[in-house]
């Protein structure tokens, strides 16, 4: 096939002929000809931009191939969620652990076999849940537009359509990741534990480029609990804090005296047993900072956001403006998406998103 360029290059050619045919003075003809030239390389660019681009992320990346993808994942996460609001905390967290791992490239779906372990498998990613809603809507994609949609996109929109379900901020992310082929429950290490305080977190963070106010609003999706606006944690997630704290005290002393009570309650049901991180369990709003205002973050590394000097201010302007914390927080969610992202032959599109090609 004759490229663009060579195209124009042609009629650039005939275009002088018919001038010089004409006897127009030389400088008019000069001037078309730098023109059409200019034109030349510009197009020269944007072919070779859309070339070389062909496996760059794309808020559009799907209109073409695939023009339903993202209606289909939307009515299928909406669908699971009105039977079951909490799993908008599980979508939301399924996402992080991905992309903190490996990047976003949907590893965390793998299931193990007799040779790996996978990370799902990690006592960090046990208590995941939704695995199911990514499936089915996998599996009307592959129905209606086989091999194109990656599995890793299906996590990524799940999530943004799960924050938006359940009342957070409308935004939208590039898609266009490809699916990873490895996924191995030592990778896991990469996920911060609840004891972190403050600054290991800042650091923790920082590694994937993330800074403190970014991580502040990330600190929703920690590990070992739901999305922290949405959801619960389970008692072995915090009993450290209720008793032998450190040397010096029995009980974390950032931890207020009539939430602790209640955080022993809830743990006499055993390590299982759930406490929510705040008072709107199923709405994603900015509740979750008023309670570390008040002393009552569940985990060691929710309420270190208050105590530390370095994310207070943080803290209490989300808990103040719910408006900052809904913009902030969206853009650090489409910053986080594109951790790691898998592209070209990097990648692969999964027919199944529970094992590799």
């Amino acid at each position: 096939m004759i490229s663009l360029p060579v195209l124009l290059q042609n009629s650039l050619i005939r275009l002088i002929s018919s001038l010089l045919l004409l006897n127009l003075p030389v400088k008019v003809i000069k001037m078309v000809n730098h023109c059409l030239f200019a034109v030349i390389l510009l197009m020269e660019m944007i072919v070779s931009g859309m070339r070389f681009g062909a496996d760059a992320l794309r808020m559009d990346y799907y209109i073409m191939a695939c023009p339903f993808a993202e209606g289909i994942v939307k009515n299928t996460v909406n669908n699971a969620l009105e039977t079951d609001a909490t799993l908008a905390a599980a979508l939301v967290r399924m996402h992080f652990h991905d992309c903190f791992v490996e990047g976003c490239d949907a590893s965390i779906l793998i299931d193990s076999t007799r040779d790996n372990t996978a990370e799902k498998d990690s006592p960090a990613n046990l208590s995941l849940r939704g695995y199911e809603i990514i499936d089915d809507a996998k599996e009307q994609l592959e129905n209606q537009c086989p091999g194109i949609v990656s599995c890793a996109d299906i996590v990524a929109m799940a999530a943004r359509d799960a924050v938006f379900f359940a009342g957070g901020p409308v935004y939208d992310i590039p898609k266009g990741r490809k699916d990873g082929r490895r996924s191995k429950i030592e990778d896991t290490i990469n996920l911060p534990p609840p004891t972190l305080n403050s600054s290991e977190l800042v650091m923790r963070f920082g590694q994937h480029g993330f800074s403190a106010q970014e991580m502040v609003a990330l600190s929703e999706l920690f590990p070992y609990a739901g999305a922290h606006t949405l959801g619960v944690a389970r008692c072995s997630s915090f009993k450290n804090r209720l008793s032998n704290f450190d040397s010096t005290n029995d009980m974390d002393p950032t931890l207020e005296t009539t939430f602790a009570k209640t955080l022993s309650e809830t743990c006499r049901a055993g390590d299982n047993a759930e406490q929510v991180f705040d008072s709107t369990r199923n709405t994603f709003d900015n509740d979750y900072y008023n309670a570390l205002q008040r002393k009552a973050g569940v985990l060691t590394s929710d309420q270190t956001l208050y105590a530390s000097m370095k994310t207070r201010g943080i803290v209490n302007a989300y808990a103040m403006n719910q408006a900052r914390f809904f913009f902030d927080f969206q853009q650090t969610m489409v910053k986080m998406s594109r951790l790691g992202v898998k592209e070209g032959s990097k990648g692969e599109i999964r027919e199944n998103c529970r094992k590799t090609n």
